[in-house]
């Protein structure tokens, strides 16, 4: 594809372009444009935003509900809760990522490769209709196939009202390629992988509930024991349903469909908060129900997401050849030590809070599914983001590369302006619905100005996640993450010391920033897969 030949190519190139870091500052206002690229980021981004926060809006509600029973029941449920979320992080977060990678990637690739030999196909066919100068019909059909290329990352909102693009050429049938289902082998093993991880993980639990409460700081004797190893061990059942249903919203993802999986999220939390009065209060089952309502509410999930994906994907590869383990287990392998460094720095965060006793636990925990599901939001950008750069670089369009991490990085920003804004309001005046207990809600209004206040940081944290993801820069996202883990474990340490409940927000405020500028580094300095970025001859053109 030839970068120079666009609208921008008769301009001098600007002296700034030299340096990518000004790349994340080129036409800031572009962020509240609705041209093409915003549209598409936009559609894919705010249905999956919602899915994500689908479910921390559960927990937050299972929180409420818990918390009526107590501030022993919502700490014992809280020190459960992250113990579950590391142990499910270490293998969801690396499944889903390379999973939505992986299959945007084939997905590309493979309607490139069918849309060539179809243009070859119909090209031949015209050598044999009538003679032609061979170098013109070579130019034209190059021509065709890169505008038919073009057409393939497409976002659905640039169909006309009867789903057909516009765009695309009329040689090529819509409705056969959404009835007909797709061979992608990433699909296939990413489901066998989620499958299996899922069971290790409900054994794993199980059976080591009781070590993992006591490292959380829940020994022999203490009040939060007993209520902590019930719910931790029901979750634990729900295991596989969380690793599935995470699996096939990856593949959903690579085919750009955030739609699909808010549907199948909505109605299983909707099952869920049905079922937690019901549970919980009606039948006497406390936090018990709690984990029954959860879990029942995952199966669901991953059972309507199933049905979805045997109509579009053929999930029986022709041969066990065709699966993709090796290059699963090699990117997986990075992304887990990733994900191990990132998560350990708040469920330690965790652990300290607990030692503090059941009043700071159960503040921390409230503050901390909050800061968690304000700050996922901005995830809904970076699977967008995701998504798109890994069908642009698929293409080697660096073009639209770069303009669609640029816009994602800016929108985050924003964003997190807004939910810093509603986030300090909101929890300074709903703290109430969490808990009746006094002193709790003082220690809650502590931790209000750090939750606040790092939403900005957070929300460009998570993209620059999902920007690094879609340039398979798994890599650099492992060994940055594991140095900023280092680092930030020092802080909580010292910190959590010295200045108590306020010392772990801190720490984990820095831990924050930290993750934030190793994403903006490696953009900014133009190394790895953004060496391109240095280049004169490719300005950072909106699309």
């Amino acid at each position: 594809m030839n970068m120079a030949a666009d609208d921008h190519s008769s301009n001098p190139p600007k002296k700034w372009i030299d340096l990518p870091i000004f790349i994340f500052f080129h036409d800031p206002t572009s962020v509240f444009k609705r041209d093409k690229l915003g549209r598409e980021i936009l559609g894919i981004a705010l249905p999956a935003a919602m899915a994500l926060a689908a479910d921390p809006i559960a927990s937050l509600i299972d929180t409420a509900f818990i918390g009526q029973l107590g501030s022993v029941q919502i700490a014992a449920v809280g020190v459960a809760i992250a113990i579950f979320n590391q142990a499910s992080k270490v293998t969801i977060f690396p499944l889903v990522s390379i999973t939505t990678s992986f299959v945007a990637e084939e997905d590309t690739v493979k309607r490139i490769n069918d849309r060539k030999l179809q243009n070859d196909v119909e090209m031949g066919s015209a050598v044999d209709d009538k003679s032609f100068d061979h170098d013109a019909g070579d130019e034209e059909k190059d021509q065709q196939i890169v505008a038919s290329e073009n057409t393939q990352c497409k976002n659905p909102a640039d169909d006309d009202g009867n789903g057909v693009d516009k765009d695309a050429p009329a040689t090529v049938s819509k409705e056969t390629e959404k009835t007909e289902r797709r061979n992608i082998p990433s699909a296939s093993t990413a489901l066998a992988l989620g499958g299996v991880l899922g069971l290790l993980q409900t054994i794993l639990l199980i059976f080591l509930a009781k070590p993992f409460l006591g490292f959380m700081g829940v020994k022999e004797g203490s009040p939060m024991l007993p209520p902590a190893q019930k719910y931790l061990t029901i979750r634990a059942l729900g295991a596989p349903a969380v690793l599935l249903s995470l699996a096939m919203q990856g593949v959903f993802r690579g085919f750009k469909d955030t739609k699909t999986p808010l549907l199948a999220t909505v109605v299983g939390d909707v099952m869920n908060i049905i079922l937690d009065p019901i549970f919980i209060f009606a039948c006497r089952l406390g936090v018990t129900g709690a984990a029954m309502a959860h879990v029942l509410s995952q199966y669901l999930i991953s059972l309507i997401l199933l049905v979805k994906l045997m109509k579009q994907v053929n999930l029986m590869p022709p041969s066990a050849k065709d699966l993709q383990f090796s290059r699963f287990l090699k990117n997986g392998f990075l992304l887990l030590a990733r994900v191990i460094a990132a998560t350990i720095c708040v469920t330690l965060a965790a652990s300290m809070a607990a030692r503090l006793g059941a009043t700071p636990m159960a503040a921390f925990q409230i503050c901390l599914q909050v800061w968690l599901t304000s700050s996922l939001l901005a995830d809904g950008l970076a699977v967008a983001g995701q998504a798109i750069l890994a069908c642009a670089f698929a293409e080697k369009d660096f073009k639209k590369a770069t303009a669609a991490a640029v816009r994602v990085l800016q929108m985050s920003f924003v964003l997190g302006l807004g939910l810093a804004l509603l986030v300090g309001l909101g929890l300074n005046f709903g703290s109430g619905i969490f808990t009746k207990d006094k002193n709790v809600i003082r220690m809650i209004a502590i931790g209000i100005p750090f939750v606040a206040a790092t939403q900005p940081i957070n929300s460009l944290a998570f993209v620059f996640d999902g920007v690094n993801f879609g340039a398979s820069d798994f890599a650099y996202s492992a060994y940055s993450m594991v140095l900023v883990s280092i680092v930030s474990i020092g802080c909580l340490f010292i910190m959590a010391k010295t200045n108590g409940f306020v010392g772990i927000w801190l720490a984990l405020t820095v831990y924050m920033f930290l993750r934030t500028f190793a994403g903006f580094w490696r953009m900014g300095m133009g190394t790895g897969p953004w060496q391109f970025l240095k280049r004169r001859s490719l300005p950072p053109a909106v699309i």
